[in-house]
């Protein structure tokens, strides 16, 4: 099943970006892959029952890229399972302290749910401890992932 979004992963866990045409999904995913990330899908995610994301054959190791083009043959990640989704959102309408919240894909997989801003300097930094408090090796007291 097909989601409009751009998907990356860290080892064998991915991250979807979610957010609207022009939102900063690719930009974000290619700030993500200068930090080690691989590419796992860009424009377009397919999502497996079991939880596994992939590019479609026609995208796989492509990357838009606003103002250069699409690039081609980059690594892309295999097998990865989806662990969290990010939907992008400006700034004022990123919650500061958000409830814990879930994404369900076509598929009927639900992953963490939260909300950032893709331009903000720490972004990257936010999407890699998102992923770490979705994947319970990192607790909250209050927030996104507080039990």
């Amino acid at each position: 099943m097909l989601v409009h979004g751009s998907c990356a992963a860290l080892l064998d866990e991915a991250v979807l970006i979610l957010g609207t045409p022009g939102s900063g999904k690719s930009d974000l995913v290619l700030r993500l892959l200068q930090r080690g990330w691989t590419l796992v899908a860009d424009d377009q995610v397919s999502c497996g029952p079991e939880g596994q994301v992939t590019a479609p054959d026609a995208l796989r190791g492509l990357l838009e890229v606003r103002g250069l083009g699409v690039f081609e043959g980059l690594a892309v990640a295999d097998g990865a399972r989806l662990r969290l989704a990010v939907a992008l959102a400006p700034r004022g309408a990123v919650p500061r302290l958000p409830r814990p919240a879930v994404w369900t894909s076509p598929a009927g997989r639900a992953v963490p749910l939260v909300t950032l801003d893709p331009f903000e300097p720490s972004a990257c930094a936010k999407v890699a401890l998102a992923l770490e408090g979705a994947c319970g090796r990192l607790g909250q007291r209050a927030g996104a992932f507080a039990a």
